[in-house]
């Protein structure tokens, strides 16, 4: 009976093609409007996870001054950190595997006819490993390099395509300010990140070397330190509150703090909270197709039913029971719906691959919502498509043969 009544429903729905395709029409909409979206959301917090992981793993990251969010929120001062404190937290800390200390200066870059204006990052060894940076070609710093203050330093590919052009910049030298400078590495190249800026634009040299020769000072503006796994971030984060604090003399008066420790981590999970909550908003405005999309079925099947008043009444005479009836109208109504959700999902699969291609974020469909799609068009079928099958099944044999 199923299979019988399931043929009836499609014979009905090809009968009427243009009311049925425009029918489906809300429906197709909604689910194409959700997958997209909600494909998006998934693609945004991925690559956010992914650009967090470029950064550097389990990476904390030292600065001085508070930063205050939100509305009218304002950056207080602190005193830079010193190489003292950098010493104190390589004894003091544990469950850490590289601690590197930065300071950053802009400068001009020049190579014979080619320059780029650039940022140059003094630093010392395990700032690669801190913030997970891999080399193409060359070598990071030596610890009697970084001692010394030597004139050495790893370039970016943005920086090496400016200067160098197809020369391989190992072994070649560049003009900063007045110092002249050998290149002993390149590193991998990691592109644009979400916010337009160019990873690859960057210039180390060891820390000494910028104090000394180029920025003409021994401050340090940040602190990179690499915990040994997730599960001590938390409490590599506390002990370096304690000791900063206690650093900066801040125990005793009450002072709040005159510096800040930021977890990667956590501002990733923040971020993919808001998009999750933006993608949910989203996803619910597009749901509302749906509910238009079955309002626009139940108004064609009771159309249907109106009708199709005598073919109901000669069946019914025949012998078929109103339950009978109800269902081929119901399983027409859900066809119906069904097949505008299956639309809409390769709709919604082609414009999120089409859209995250475009905005060249990862195509993360998501299995889950898909399915929850076709099984929120069945229920919208049978929501929307019980009052006129009922109507039908109510019909008096006698009162819908005298209809024409």
């Amino acid at each position: 009976m199923w299979w019988i009544t399931l043929k009836i429903a499609l014979r009905e729905i090809r009968r009427n093609t243009m009311r049925s395709a425009l029918t489906i029409l809300g429906v197709v909409i909604g689910v194409a409007a959700v997958i997209t979206l909600v494909t998006l959301g998934a693609g945004a917090s991925a690559q956010v996870a992914a650009e967090i992981a470029q950064l550097g793993e389990n990476l904390l990251i030292v600065s001085p001054g508070r930063s205050r969010h939100g509305p009218g929120g304002k950056t207080t001062p602190g005193d830079p950190f010193t190489l003292a404190d950098v010493n104190a937290i390589r004894r003091e800390i544990d469950n850490t595997i590289a601690i590197a200390p930065a300071a950053f200066k802009g400068v001009l870059a020049v190579n014979g006819a080619f320059n780029r204006t650039t940022s140059i990052t003094g630093t010392e060894g395990g700032y690669f490993v801190a913030r997970n940076l891999r080399f193409e070609r060359g070598r990071a710093f030596t610890d009697t390099e970084v001692n010394s203050g030597k004139a050495v330093c790893v370039i970016g590919a943005s920086v090496a395509k400016d200067l160098f052009g197809q020369i391989d910049p190992i072994g070649q030298t560049m003009r900063l300010k007045t110092t002249t400078c050998s290149v002993i590495g390149l590193l991998q190249a990691k592109g644009q990140s979400m916010d337009g800026n160019d990873q690859d634009d960057l210039i180390v040299m060891p820390l000494k070397t910028l104090q000394n020769r180029i920025a003409g000072n021994s401050d340090v503006n940040v602190l990179f330190v690499s915990a040994r796994s997730s599960a001590v971030t938390n409490k590599v984060r506390r002990d370096l509150e304690a000791l900063l604090r206690q650093r900066r003399q801040l125990n005793n008066d009450g002072s709040k703090d005159d510096f800040q420790v930021t977890d990667l981590k956590e501002i990733a999970r923040t971020v993919q909270r808001t998009t999750g909550v933006l993608t949910a908003l989203l996803g619910a405005v597009a749901g509302i197709s749906l509910l238009v999309g079955g309002i626009g079925i139940m108004n064609i099947m009771l159309v249907s039913v109106t009708e199709r008043t005598r073919e109901i009444g000669i069946r019914l005479a025949v012998g078929a029971r109103g339950a009978e009836v109800m269902l081929q109208f119901l399983v027409e109504s859900i066809a119906l719906s069904c097949l505008g959700g299956l639309i809409g999902v390769a709709l919604g699969l082609t414009g999120s691959a089409v859209a995250t291609a475009w905005l060249d974020l990862p195509f993360v469909p998501d299995s889950r919502v898909i399915a929850l799609a076709v099984l929120i068009c069945a229920a919208v079928g049978i929501c929307f498509g019980y009052f006129p099958a009922r109507k039908a099944a109510r019909l008096d044999p006698i009162e819908a043969l005298r209809r024409e």
